[in-house]
């Protein structure tokens, strides 16, 4: 299909997970695509993957400056931009005793002020229309434990979702945001559980979805082509939750 043709999309933390299968997306609809990632054997796995069309950028999303440094390369190599999706994130699960300063306030600058200023330093760059896409999660929305400062930084990204779509209309640019549920990706190997905690975890967590199972990293991306295509050309400031119930529990 052809519903993001000639359109020029960057995705944040396209590397792995939601990131990478929207990039796929992406292309499979015509769009020109390019992608961040700090990893260097993620951002190389990546490039054999989706092929020598899609642009590759080095960046660590917690670096004000280097968000700069994207929104010039993307300027250089589309001439502007059509479709956001600031995707890349943490995720780091511990009971607030065990939190200090360093640690909270390198969540919230990967996860808030990383993308709040590359959203900033791209706004020359955007089309007329053009979309952004915001990765929230519901755990913005419910009281699970040892979540607070990942569940604080998601529902600082819905805010930003409200508030930007109506600053940001007049220019043309609509924003909106999806919140995943439990989705089967590369994150939670990454909370630093053991292998058999990371299944005992997984388990639990399955135990609140109605549907039952984990979902898939195309679940998300699937929705957020509509939210970047002319198809969601009403849709604004709303977010789509897609967490299999998980939140009407």
């Amino acid at each position: 299909m052809d519903r993001l043709k000639g359109k020029r999309a960057l995705i944040t933390g396209g590397t792995t997970g939601i990131g990478l299968e929207t990039a796929r997306r992406f292309l499979s609809e015509g769009a020109r695509v390019s992608i961040t990632g700090k990893n260097p054997a993620t951002l190389e796995n990546a490039r054999k993957e989706l092929g020598a069309d899609v642009l590759i950028i080095p960046s660590d999303t917690s670096d004000v400056a280097n968000q700069k440094r994207v929104a010039e390369t993307v300027r250089e190599a589309f001439g502007g931009l059509d479709v956001l999706f600031v995707n890349a994130g943490i995720a780091e699960l511990k009971p607030i005793e065990e939190w200090d300063e360093a640690a909270f306030d390198h969540n919230f600058a990967v996860n808030v002020k990383g993308p709040y200023f590359l959203i900033q330093a791209l706004l020359p760059l955007f089309a007329n229309p053009s979309a952004i896409v915001l990765n929230a999660s519901i755990n913005a929305h419910i009281g699970m434990p040892n979540t607070s400062v990942y569940g604080a930084t998601k529902a600082a990204v819905l805010s930003l979702a409200r508030t930007l779509s109506g600053e940001l209309i007049s220019r043309g640019i609509r924003v909106n945001a999806v919140s995943p549920g439990p989705i089967s990706t590369p994150l939670y190997s990454k909370l630093g559980f053991s292998e058999a905690d990371l299944k005992s975890v997984a388990a639990s967590i399955q135990t609140q979805v109605p549907i039952g199972h984990f979902g898939k990293t195309s679940d998300i991306a699937h929705a957020i082509v509509f939210l970047a295509s002319d198809e969601s050309a009403f849709t604004l400031g709303s977010e789509f939750v897609i967490d299999g119930g998980m939140s009407n529990l």
